[in-house]
């Protein structure tokens, strides 16, 4: 079985720009499957970053110097590009966070301790990652309040008629990934979000593995929150992206105090600074704002429908040739899926499998992938996880398929 790029996608000079993807591991070529984990970055990104640490570094929005006001400059620049590529209405409904978790921490923390109380459900989903569980968990101990969960097919799709019977007087709030990080599945958010806004109930979408893949508009999603990171979309480690309605974040307390999130402060009392920047306490990670600019500049590029269509057509393959192998079970075959392949195979621990791919230099990410309650729904400890981007070719899916052969002539006589 062979299979090629879409016509017209540029892979090789998109390969090109990977300065990682020239890489040998185990004297073999490095086949870099574990992108839902982190992706990895361009020249472009990478010569961004070093262009500002050299020439343009320094604190924003504290001095009068040429400098300062030049990183100010490029900061406040890099949230309205934020702002471009999810379509949000305002600038100032983008948040820069550590990352996706801090992101939803700041949501439950911000909102949830002020607007939900003891008796009220949450409703999220069993294909949530833990950072959109433990919030939330804690959140519910701490105020008397209880988790609803919606339970999945045994394809990994969400029963959306379970979801809407979970409402009653007591919803209060929704949590729900909008692509699985262990699975692939797509959820409906759109089609979810319009459900619990009919009854008031507001929404966060967990996009982490949403924004890498998929155009995202959070004007049509209507959703009220939207977080993600900029590790997984080709950007910098420790930066990441909440994005919130104005009129929600507004009456929303800091989650955080210090300095640059106030407009004036006395022992007696402090006036919070508006939004966003009551929401940034302290010095923000400036170059990783600004090397996430570059990425989603990258991105966008490119194009986020030909790099969905592309990755489409790599898991179309993968998938194909997956079903082909004796001994292996794929875990999550929803209709609507991302590039991600979970899988377990008779006989062989997962980490075995990861283990022994890492042997033929092809990385996948094996264990419970953050997400123990889809694991134990689905009755296994763990997987292995094939998780694919645009940069990836169709000659590295075969070398996934070459190596789990090799897995099992090793483990499988």
């Amino acid at each position: 079985m062979t299979a090629s790029p879409a016509v017209g996608f540029p892979l090789e000079r998109i390969r090109a720009d990977f300065p990682i993807l020239k890489l040998k591991l185990n004297g073999k070529p490095l086949v870099y499957l574990d992108n839902a984990a982190s992706s990895q970055m361009p020249y472009q990104v990478i010569d961004r970053l070093v262009r500002y640490q050299s020439t343009q570094h320094a604190n924003i929005h504290r001095a009068v110097h040429t400098l300062s006001e030049l990183a100010t400059a490029e900061f406040e620049a890099a949230r309205r590009t934020l702002q471009h590529f999810i379509h949000a209405r305002e600038e100032r409904e983008v948040i820069f966070t550590s990352g996706t978790t801090d992101a939803i921490n700041l949501v439950m923390h911000a909102y949830g301790r002020k607007f939900i109380g003891p008796g009220d459900e949450i409703i999220l989903t069993m294909l949530e990652h833990h950072s959109n569980i433990v919030p939330w968990q804690m959140l519910a101990q701490e105020k008397g309040a209880t988790l609803r969960v919606v339970p999945l097919n045994d394809a990994g799709e969400l029963l959306i008629d379970a979801y809407e019977q979970l409402f009653n007087a007591r919803t209060k709030f929704v949590g729900v990934t909008h692509v699985s990080n262990a699975l692939g599945t797509i959820n409906p958010v759109k089609q979810m979000i319009a459900f619990a806004h009919a009854r008031g109930v507001p929404v966060l979408v967990d996009g982490a593995q949403a924004v890498p893949h998929l155009a995202v508009d959070v004007q049509d999603l209507d959703c009220d929150f939207y977080a993600f990171s900029g590790h997984k979309l080709c950007g910098p480690t420790g930066i990441g992206i909440l994005f919130g309605k104005a009129a929600l974040l507004e009456q929303m307390q800091p989650f955080k105090g210090g300095g640059d999130m106030i407009l004036s402060v006395t022992f007696e009392k402090t006036t919070y600074n508006t939004i966003p920047y009551k929401f940034e306490a302290g010095t923000p990670p400036i170059a990783a704002a600004i090397g996430l600019a570059a990425a989603v500049d990258y991105l966008s590029a490119i194009g986020m429908a030909a790099i969905a269509a592309h990755e489409l057509a790599l898991l179309d393959y993968a998938t194909a040739q997956m079903r082909e192998i004796p001994g292996v079970q794929l875990i999550g075959t929803a209709a609507h899926k991302a590039a991600v392949l979970s899988f377990v195979l008779d006989g062989v621990h997962p980490h075995d499998i990861g283990s022994l791919l890492n042997v033929e230099g092809v990385a996948v990410r094996t264990g419970h992938h953050c997400a123990q309650p889809l694991m134990q729904r689905f009755k296994v400890p763990a997987t292995a996880r094939a998780s694919f981007a645009f940069y990836n070719s169709m000659a590295e899916v075969d070398a996934l398929i070459a190596g789990i052969h090799a897995v099992q002539k090793v483990f499988v006589s």
